[in-house]
């Protein structure tokens, strides 16, 4: 009888451990997937899925750094925060033995400068911050940032992205400007700009993507800083008071990633997820519901072919080079931050 207890007693012990043992806990930006994308990643693999989700990248690493770096299998941060994350311990060098679709990705998203070698990430999306826009609001609008920054063309209540370096890169990019500059000079007339347009009778504040693109839809904004696949999503349903741009002076561009906690719980699971993500039609299927470009090229011929024609999605080569990146500059960080501290307190 005691044998028998015992044997009852160590199945009730083993069973819950093995049911969390199959459930991937993944920590991702809100709207970045179709709603039945995580139930086909379970029928294909058996593998359940919690998720949560975060609206910026501080958002993200505070999550970590307050214990998540031990909770969460996948987490998806964009490329200019990756080194920092490196330095803080809080992500789990890669096996490639265990990603054999990483040979997916188009030759630009290996070995990045981000993340030399992909020792820590692989890429989930890319794509760019621009401008969503009522074109039956705003007259004469040629593509500009001025209706923002500039006092002359601003007409009517515009939204600021809520996010540190990719919001002041913005600006940086209106003024024509090097995003990743440590020039003091630069980076006063950076902090002045800001500061203007801040105290114009038209800046209606600062919102996550989403909540900018929200109030255009509604009306309440003319214009507001939005990621590309958010806006168009937006202006897919609502096609003749809403429209997007890449500004014409340029823009920033951003890669979200692929990575695992350095503490996951279940790194296997992830594994799973990341490789699974990389199938040529689950990568289609992701970028056809984002409309963010995908860094997958097995996934190309599955790709929309309307979106693939569209330069707010996939820009033209002239373009190209008119889209800055975001670098972590290390120490150099803190210039940044003062920045914004001042501008988010005066």
């Amino acid at each position: 009888m005691r044998k028998l207890l015992l044997a009852i007693l160590m199945v009730m012990v083993m069973v819950p451990s093995a049911f969390a043992a199959e459930e991937m806990r993944l920590l991702i930006w809100s709207e970045y997937m179709p709603e039945d994308f995580l139930t086909d990643f379970e029928h294909d693999t058996g593998i359940k899925v919690r998720v949560e989700y975060y609206e910026s990248m501080e958002e993200m690493v505070a999550k970590l750094q307050a214990g998540g770096k031990n909770q969460y299998d996948v987490v998806v941060p964009s490329d200019y925060i990756i080194p920092a994350m490196i330095k803080l311990d809080l992500l789990k060098e890669l096996d490639h033995s265990k990603l054999p679709n990483l040979k997916n990705l188009e030759a630009t998203f290996i070995n990045p400068a981000w993340d030399d070698g992909n020792k820590y990430t692989v890429a989930y999306q890319w794509g760019t911050l621009g401008m969503m826009y009522r074109k039956d609001k705003l007259k004469d609008f040629d593509g500009s940032w001025s209706v923002m920054f500039d006092p002359a063309k601003r007409q009517g209540p515009f939204i600021f992205v809520d996010s540190i370096r990719e919001m002041l890169g913005c600006a940086q990019c209106a003024m024509g400007m090097d995003v990743n500059t440590t020039n003091k000079a630069d980076l006063k007339k950076l902090l002045d700009k800001m500061l203007e347009a801040k105290k114009s009778d038209y800046f209606a504040g600062f919102d996550v993507g989403t909540g900018g693109r929200s109030k255009v839809v509604a009306g309440t904004a003319v214009a507001a800083i939005v990621y590309n696949g958010d806006a168009l999503r937006a202006v897919a349903d609502n096609p003749d008071t809403c429209a997007f741009v890449n500004p014409k002076e340029g823009t920033i561009g951003w890669v979200d990633n692929m990575s695992i906690p350095i503490g996951a719980p279940h790194p296997d699971l992830a594994y799973k997820f990341i490789n699974w993500v990389l199938e040529p039609k689950v990568g289609a299927k992701l970028s056809n519901w984002t409309q963010y470009a995908t860094p997958n090229e097995a996934a190309y011929p599955y790709i929309t072919p309307e979106d693939f024609k569209n330069p707010a999605i996939y820009p033209e080569k002239s373009y190209m080079p008119k889209i800055q990146f975001i670098k972590d500059l290390g120490t150099d960080n803190k210039m940044y931050d003062q920045i914004w501290t001042m501008v988010k307190t005066r």
